[in-house]
């Protein structure tokens, strides 16, 4: 790969959303730990390069710092709110405590004639968020944008080209900071932007199949969008040296363990083999008493594991696992310098000693929707790649408190008429994904005059494109209106219906 965009992370929780956005533009780029040495990054021949923001302060002993030869590569960088700061730091520049914090959106007067700000307005609103600034550039800087309290939002050394924001052109609430993306991108990198979704296809099965050789693999499929898109890429690899191992762990949405082996199984369209595992009372039983929603994903992650060994064993010596991790699960699960948001069950939720000789995750590096993309790439149907999105632990974690069977089957009955309507009404479509979750919470009401202490249950459907962030859907209160109804009705152990309005951040998709 000749053309690329290689982002060093230095901790922010929007670190993503510039691999995210530069892949918008068609150009490949991925998220790296600023701990990558010069070697490294010259092995990689980026097209440019770009410093995260980060919780860090740039002039305390711990703070996560890169080598001040990193810019003298001759490679165009980009600096990003705290790589803005430590780009000047570490080149000579003053970087100190702000006596006016900026948070949210502000209002910045750039220099048109700038590299990054061609096309720009000379007015425009950008993301903010620091409580250090740059108060002196570094020398050969010159300074190409301010606000009315920060004297430096943005500046560069044009003949170094070295360029940095104090700002967050990554994120949806700097009006033009796609634009300024792709000014750095396409004018200071000289990408020409000829990335596509069938390239990543072709060169991940090229190297599969150069990694596999002649080994077994097993693959982790549970039906959903990743797991999914991940089998069939395997399958177009390695063909029957693939198996895939489907864990029925009965914490599915209704009737979908049936519907996955209907498209997977012997009957399906696939030429894969194919074992179901019935282990509900298997995992039930590993899940008896435990409220804590990470002990959960980690007991789910690790029984996984050894269901997928013990399938192993079955089948002969196999020497690769495949799972459909996506790059949202990376990130949430703390790997690389991130904070730590929840642990999915198939990266953080790993246990210690995995028996595989490796594992495959050809997915790791792509957003939802690029794995979408793939699908169709892969020849995968629409109804397949576009269905709703679900977690690897299934409704434990959609279930606040202790795992029962009868929690399940509430979950599994008002979850289906939620579906259902949503399909019903048109609003399929337009949520990006939506279910019913069960809180922990009982309440007293009133049904055919007698006293009832039931559950009560929540609605969630969001909007999103990268599942990074989202916003609550709205949806039409007559929807929301039928839907509690029938569930009341219908589903005997709840009694009250709520909806969540709360977006992404501050809350996450799932509940838990």
């Amino acid at each position: 790969m000749t053309e690329n965009i290689l982002v060093l992370d230095f901790g922010g929780q929007y670190n993503q959303l510039i691999a995210r956005r530069v892949r918008e533009l068609s150009v490949y780029s991925e998220v790296r730990p600023y701990t990558m040495s010069l070697d490294e990054i010259k092995a990689m021949n980026p097209s440019g390069i770009i410093l995260t923001g980060g919780p860090s302060t740039v002039y305390e002993d711990d703070a996560p710092k890169c080598s001040p030869e990193l810019f003298k590569l001759g490679i165009p960088v980009l600096g990003i709110c705290y790589g803005a700061q430590l780009m000047n730091y570490l080149l000579g520049g003053e970087v100190k405590s702000a006596p006016v914090r900026e948070y949210g959106h502000t209002d910045v007067y750039v220099d048109t004639d700038a590299k990054l700000f061609k096309g720009i307005s000379p007015k425009t609103v950008c993301w903010m968020s620091h409580t250090v600034y740059i108060a002196e550039p570094a020398p050969g800087f010159k300074i190409t944008a301010h606000t009315d309290v920060c004297p430096v939002a943005a500046a560069e050394n044009v003949k170094e080209n070295l360029y940095c924001v104090q700002f967050h052109p990554e994120v949806v609430h700097t009006v033009e900071g796609t634009n300024m993306l792709a000014n750095f991108v396409k004018n200071v990198c000289k990408c020409k932007c000829d990335w596509k979704m069938d390239s990543f296809v072709e060169r991940s099965i090229k190297e599969i199949r150069e990694k596999v050789g002649s080994g077994r693999v097993l693959c982790a499929l549970s039906g959903g969008v990743d797991s999914s898109v991940a089998a069939v890429l395997l399958s177009k690899a390695v063909g029957k040296q693939l198996t895939c191992v489907f864990v029925d762990h009965g914490l599915l949405r209704k009737n979908e363990g049936d519907e996955v082996e209907a498209v997977f199984g012997p009957e399906g369209p696939y030429d894969l083999n194919f074992i179901r595992v019935n282990a509900q009372d298997r995992f039930y039983s590993k899940l008896a008493g435990i409220e804590d929603p990470e002990t959960k994903r980690k007991i789910i992650g690790e029984e996984f594991i050894r269901v997928f060994e013990e399938e192993a064993k079955k089948v002969g010596a196999v020497d690769f696992l495949v799972q459909g991790t996506i790059y949202p699960d990376v990130i949430e699960s703390g790997l690389g310098k991130s904070a730590v948001i929840k642990s999915h069950h198939n990266v953080g939720g790993l246990p210690d000693y995995v028996d595989f000789k490796e594992i495959i995750e050809p997915l790791r590096l792509l957003f939802k929707d690029e794995v979408r993309k793939a699908g169709l790439e892969l020849g995968i149907p629409e109804n397949l790649v576009f269905r709703q999105p679900f977690p690897g632990p299934g409704l434990a974690i959609r279930i606040i408190g202790e795992v029962t069977a009868e929690k399940v089957r509430l979950v599994q009955d008002a979850d289906a008429i939620f579906r259902r309507e949503m399909a019903l009404a048109g609003f399929d479509k337009y949520a990006n994904q939506y279910f019913v979750a069960l809180t922990n919470m009982r309440s007293v009401g009133c049904m055919g005059d007698e006293r009832t202490y039931d559950y009560a249950c929540l609605l969630r459907a969001v909007t999103t494109t990268d599942f990074m962030t989202a916003e609550a859907a709205e949806l039409p209160w007559s929807l929301i209106n039928r839907v509690t109804s029938r569930i009341v009705n219908e589903v005997k152990g709840i009694s009250r219906v709520f909806y969540d309005c709360t977006g992404k951040p501050p809350a996450t998709i799932e509940l838990e």
